[in-house]
């Protein structure tokens, strides 16, 4: 029923975790997939190779969104090398640790600039041409702690939140285009980003056990809720934002 035959989409973060499966998924689909990454050129590689056994067409471009003009060449190239954008999907984050009160003002500033100033930087670059083009989705991956806040993570939580922020702000201001824009929120998912936590079992069975679905959501279980805002299914839907977190934050 999902087909996203002759699409195009592109995804920052897209090496591992939720990137990765995002771009496994939709290519499955039928999309053609431009990945954006930082620094993991191995496992780019091997999504790559991955999507290209699926039978589509692949571009890498290694670089950090988080500059304007990295967002904007990453633009460029998927628009010289497959014609056109259809679907962007904004993935890229980190998470650290921050204490306020004893926070260096970097730590702030890299984060926000990574998890949100890259968002806009995307978007500023690749809606000229979805409107061009007649329409298109963008998808924003937010989090939990954007919708109910996260003690010794604000900044992460600030970013997330802003994501909530512009995702809403853009679906009113491009509905008249046709381009639909919406929020995926996950809580805990289990990616390389939370290896370092997840390492302690005791805490880790506690997440598991303030999980009303009694499970840590998976990169698919996300990248699935991606895929359904990318697709015709959701041709009603902007300016929402899917939960992803087995009932942990019901918003």
């Amino acid at each position: 029923m999902i087909s996203l035959k002759h699409k195009v989409s592109l995804i920052t973060g897209a090496s591992r975790g939720i990137g990765r499966a995002t771009a496994l998924l939709l290519a499955q689909a039928g999309s053609d997939i431009a990945i954006n990454y930082v620094e993991q050129d191995l496992d780019a590689r091997k999504v790559q190779e991955c999507i290209g056994k699926l039978g589509r067409k692949t571009l890498l471009h290694k670089g950090d969104v988080g500059k304007a003009s990295v967002a904007r060449d990453f633009v460029n190239q998927a628009v010289a090398e497959f014609g056109h954008i259809d679907i962007v999907v904004n993935n890229a984050g980190i998470w650290t640790f921050s204490e306020i009160g004893n926070t260096e003002e970097s730590v702030w500033d890299e984060t926000l600039t990574v998890n949100l100033k890259g968002v806009f930087n995307l978007c500023n670059a690749a809606v000229p041409y979805m409107k061009k083009n007649g329409g298109g989705r963008v998808i924003n991956v937010a989090s939990t702690a954007g919708q109910r806040g996260e003690a010794f993570h604000s900044h992460y939580a600030a970013s997330k939140g802003g994501i909530l922020a512009f995702t809403k702000s853009l679906a009113v201001e491009l509905a008249p285009y046709k381009v639909l824009v919406n929020a995926v929120a996950p809580g805990w998912v289990d990616t390389g980003l939370n290896d370092g936590v997840f390492a302690d079992t005791t805490f880790k069975q506690q997440i598991v056990d303030s999980i009303p679905l009694r499970c840590i959501a998976t990169a698919e279980d996300v990248a699935g809720a991606v895929l359904f805002l990318a697709s015709d299914l959701a041709n009603h839907n902007t300016g929402a934002t899917i939960n992803v977190n087995g009932g942990s934050v019901l918003n």
